[in-house]
């Protein structure tokens, strides 16, 4: 049971990278802001790296993961093309960041409040929470830009 839970909290933080990711190619061509799209550049590498130590383990592990569906990511880059093309100011997109990283973060706490640390793989269990502790960054980040 708790390899079952596991490989969930993989997937969570394998889905949460990838739909990261995939945000943060959809906002970028519409961010005009120097400044912010430097701090886009240096998570979408974070998220990079958090997401090859998601895959490495998968296959040291045996576990499958799937990418977020194509109509995830279709829906995801019409929702961010909208909103950025009525404003894509400074503020806006920290918003639009602010908002994407609350819901990884929420589904990460949710995720690893149901696995009990001393059944479940404790590597998998540490990678989640390096996500998380990146994400609360990111989140104080984004805020900070905001204003």
């Amino acid at each position: 049971m708790e390899l079952k839970k596991s490989e969930e909290v993989l997937a969570e933080v394998h889905r949460n990278c990838q739909l990261a990711l995939q945000s943060i190619s959809d906002i970028l061509p519409e961010t005009e802001d120097a400044e912010l799209k430097e701090e886009l550049l240096r998570q979408h590498e974070d998220y990079e790296k958090l997401g090859g130590k998601a895959a490495i383990l998968a296959k040291d592990k045996n576990i499958e993961l799937k990418n977020p569906g194509p109509i995830k990511k279709a829906m995801m880059w019409s929702s961010i093309k909208m909103s950025t093309m009525t404003d894509n100011s400074r503020a806006h997109i920290a918003e639009m960041m602010v908002q994407g990283t609350v819901m990884g973060i929420t589904a990460l706490k949710s995720t690893l409040g149901e696995v009990d640390d001393a059944c479940a793989d404790g590597e998998i269990v540490s990678l989640a929470r390096e996500l998380l502790a990146a994400e609360e960054t990111f989140e104080k980040k984004w805020k900070q830009l905001i204003a």
